[in-house]
């Protein structure tokens, strides 16, 4: 069965201000004059009588890589399908380049979500769609193209992500895990969103296909101008592709903040995630790609 359409229309700007170099339209400055595009406040999200979510804040910078981390079923997802409106929250606002989703109009809404893309952790792609297809979910959605112009369009973005120009017509059953998270980054940038929300990106992939990823995701946000906020339980990606790191326990943001911020922490769960056996495998290797990313 198909995803639904919430999960998978992935709108996006294409003459958005990212394109363009100048400020965020409706983006609000903090006391550092970082450009804040998403303002989270004091959001509480329950289901039934457990609350998942007890008065969180969050900023969201306009430009950043945002690793966004925390313990298994602690509503990092949650989180993240809150700001996007497929969660209802019961407290807080959430205002998205200046809007308050929530209370936006219609044409409110519309606007905000032709800025922002989705790759959701497994793809979500249509399996009666070809790749090609899939891509033009989004356009046709929210475009008047003609056919001709949809197909070079999507075609373009194929070829953005590091697709063959043959995967335009494969189905998802016909492609790797890989090409699979290539063709959804294809999807979500399909109408060159301002933000891309990614959700464990590199699950499932090897770690040759995972550093694959976080290049061809670094490459995208310094080319395009693109936010990312992306949700992962990946190490190496946390060293090697973000500017900023936010650790979701105890039903809130503990701690946020760059590597280094992370591994000076006394907060016992991010001593043990970034300190912990598995850790002090990846250490020196993403220590030294984030000093590398750091050079650049």
């Amino acid at each position: 069965m198909p995803p639904s359409t919430s999960d998978t229309i992935l709108p996006g700007d294409i003459d958005g201000p990212a394109a363009a170099g100048g400020p965020a339209a409706g983006a609000a400055l903090d006391d550092a004059g970082h450009d804040i595009i998403i303002k989270v406040r004091d959001v509480t999200v329950s289901f039934g009588t457990k609350t998942v979510l007890d008065k969180l804040d969050l900023d969201v910078r306009r430009g950043e890589i945002l690793g966004f981390v925390g313990g298994s079923g602690m509503g990092k997802s949650v989180l993240l399908r809150t700001v996007l409106g497929l969660n209802q929250k019961q407290g807080g606002t959430i205002e998205i380049f200046g809007t308050d989703y929530e209370k936006a109009n219609d044409e409110e809404r519309l606007a905000v979500e032709q800025r922002w893309g989705v790759l959701f952790q497994h793809g979500a792609l249509f399996s009666s769609l070809s790749v090609l297809e899939n891509i033009q979910v989004p356009m046709r959605e929210y475009l008047d193209l003609s056919p001709g112009l949809m197909n070079e369009l999507a075609r373009l973005k194929i070829d953005l992500v590091g697709l063959a120009p043959d995967a335009a017509d494969k189905f998802p059953s016909e492609l790797s895990g890989g090409m699979i998270k290539r063709a959804a980054l294809a999807r979500a940038l399909a109408l060159d969103p301002d933000i891309v929300f990614l959700d464990e990106p590199t699950s499932g992939l090897d770690p040759i296909g995972a550093a694959e990823f976080d290049e061809l995701i670094m490459t995208l946000r310094d080319t395009l101008g693109l936010t990312v906020y992306m949700v992962t339980h990946d190490l190496d990606s946390l060293y090697q592709a973000c500017d900023r790191i936010a650790v979701l326990g105890n039903k809130k943001v503990l701690i946020e903040g760059t590597v280094e911020t992370m591994l000076a922490s006394d907060e016992p769960w991010v001593k043990s995630y970034f300190h912990g056996k598995r850790a002090r495998t990846i250490t020196p290797r993403a220590a030294s790609a984030a000093a590398s990313k750091e050079a650049k």
